[in-house]
């Protein structure tokens, strides 16, 4: 498979190219003029690593490539040349630093004392907000629909949040609340143009007069978390049909400079779904009381909140009692963004050490000629590769799903799967990228502590990986034949590598016992490897599935929750 993980090695835009020393797999690397000072007064600055930087993300990603020609996607790639070039330039690297330094402030009263609840951001994080937008991330799925539209959405999403997660949260939410929208003519016709424009406008404004708009969420208060039907928020009805006044609270709310959000409260028929916009239709402010921005361990650039309805405003979407079913739409594309943003971070981690070996030199040559690093290398690479195949197929089955049920009883339970599998593998793929740096990789300046904080959001976000599992365990006891559709896929793999063929006879066996709720995560665990070997099978060259098969397919104890129920506790 190679050290490189197979990166290629096209030739950068004709700037000012300097060469390093040995082979570099990103083929150069530009560096800004005037230099900086090496010849120091006690010492000379040497054998450290030129920056990583003015790079393309897609061009540098066999993985990524293989998998939009696989998945359909195969229009999307000048795009994704373009995108990649823009996100691997030296601005926009710096862009997330930037957001990352200046954090985004609450602004809950103006200087008079009257309320305003705004959240003012570092001119770094509109400019990537603006970028993604520009180039369609949020909406590239829905408009126009056609084959590969959801793997084109998530091949952008992987890419941009290689370069800064944070802005991937308002961008993922304004993706998945299309689907949840669609439930309602009336809603859709108002929202979906303006969450569809790729202008970017962050204007604290009424949203009929913008040029685009962004969505949130907010479901989880404080005594239930994703125990949703502990809610406490109570809903209204006004005198007119859909409107309603929210009373409550809501722990955690992402992107609050959203323009408006999916939330949850009971009705007197039961737990609801509404929309609720940042302003009344009478152009007036809707009381969205912001408490406070959440000091959280990543994701800093995003600002989170705690937010009070008093007297909120607010538009039911679906039935009154039928919230779960009518929010799950977003949900459900939101755990989608969540795998591939845990993939997005394995691949950058990858990255970030395949540099680092291949300009350091230790005991006489370089790290990636070292055989222990080329080993650890080559194994980052193996896993990012099967986190790519395997994100990438996911979407090409929501591409599916809506002509196709069984598409999409499969990517239900494969989107628990993956979110669940991934976020397990993240944070340790992160911290060995970062030990392969050194002590280098563990200060600030390098962008491995950012990944690093980041690596477990995703495996909380909308969901933590309990609940992923305990919805797989629902979806094979509501739809047992999803389990058959599950072998489907994979069984006429067989015979193509021995330990692939034994991992799926011992899935078998795992899926017919009907395994109780403590053992879940060793059925989540084998549903995971398996699709993810099938995947390479089909989509990644023969040697990579290979190694994959016989590295990760025997039997394992890889993650916490999966120890033998019978044992003694």
């Amino acid at each position: 498979m190679g050290v490189s993980g197979r990166l290629s090695r096209k030739s950068l835009p004709p700037r000012q190219i300097v060469k390093p020393e040995g082979d570099s797999p990103y083929g150069g690397v530009i560096v800004s003029d005037p230099k900086p000072i090496s010849k120091l007064p006690t010492h000379r600055v040497e054998n450290q690593p030129v920056p990583l930087e003015n790079y393309n993300l897609f061009e540098q990603d066999k993985a990524l490539q293989e998998s939009v020609q696989q998945e359909a996607a195969v229009w999307s790639e000048e795009q994704l040349h373009a995108f990649g070039q823009r996100l691997g330039s030296e601005e926009v690297l710096g862009w997330g630093e930037q957001a990352n330094h200046h954090l985004p402030r609450l602004k809950a009263f103006d200087r008079y004392g009257r309320r305003i609840d705004e959240v003012e951001y570092h001119p770094a994080y509109h400019a990537l907000l603006e970028l993604a937008i520009s180039e369609r991330t949020h909406s590239i799925a829905w408009d126009p629909p056609r084959p590969g539209a959801q793997v084109a959405h998530a091949a952008r999403l992987y890419l941009l949040s290689q370069v800064e997660a944070g802005v991937c949260c308002p961008v993922a939410m304004s993706y998945a609340a299309i689907p949840a929208l669609k439930q309602d003519a009336g809603l859709l016709r108002e929202w979906g143009p303006r969450l569809l424009s790729d202008q970017y406008d962050p204007r604290f404004i009424p949203a009929q007069d913008k040029r685009g708009v962004t969505f949130g969420m907010a479901m989880t208060e404080k005594q239930g978390g994703s125990d949703v039907m502990a809610n406490s928020t109570r809903a209204h009805p006004l005198g007119d049909a859909g409107q309603y006044e929210l009373e409550g609270h809501k722990w955690f709310c992402s992107a609050p400079m959203s323009d408006a959000f999916l939330s949850l409260a009971h009705t007197e028929a039961g737990l609801t779904c509404f929309v609720v916009p940042r302003w009344k239709p009478d152009g007036t402010r809707n009381p969205f009381f912001l408490q406070r921005l959440k000091d959280k361990l990543g994701n800093r650039s995003n600002a989170s909140s705690e937010v009070e309805y008093a007297g909120t405003w607010a538009i039911r979407l679906g039935e009154e009692g039928d919230g779960v079913r009518a929010i799950m739409p977003m949900v459900n594309h939101t755990r989608l963004d969540s795998a591939i943003a845990a993939a997005s971070l394995m691949r950058q981690a990858f990255v970030q050490a395949a540099h680092h070996a291949t300009h350091r030199s230790v005991f006489g040559k370089l790290l990636k000629d070292q055989p222990l690093m080329r080993n650890v290398l080559a194994d980052l690479a193996l896993e990012s590769e099967a986190a790519c195949h395997l994100v990438m197929r996911l979407a090409r089955l929501y591409d599916e799903s809506e002509a196709f049920p069984e598409a999409d009883m499969l990517s239900r339970m494969l989107t628990a799967v993956g979110k669940f599998w991934l976020n397990k593998r993240a944070p340790g793929q992160v911290c060995e990228a970062l030990e392969c740096l050194g002590g280098s990789g563990y200060v600030e300046e390098s962008i491995l502590p950012r990944l690093y904080r980041e690596a477990p959001l995703n495996g909380i976000w909308e969901g933590s990986g309990n609940v992923m599992c305990l919805d797989v365990r629902r979806i094979l006891r509501l739809r047992p034949e999803t389990a058959d559709l599950f072998l489907k896929e994979v069984e006429p793999l067989a015979g193509n590598e021995p330990t692939f063929d034994e991992a799926v006879g011992l899935l078998k066996d795992s899926l017919s016992k009907n395994p109780g709720e403590a053992s879940l995560r060793r059925l989540t665990e084998q549903l995971a490897v398996v699709y993810q070997a099938a995947v390479l099978m089909q989509a990644a060259p023969p040697e990579v599935a290979e190694a994959f098969c016989r590295s990760r397919l025997k039997p394992t104890h890889g993650c916490y929750g999966g120890l033998d129920p019978e044992l003694p506790r």
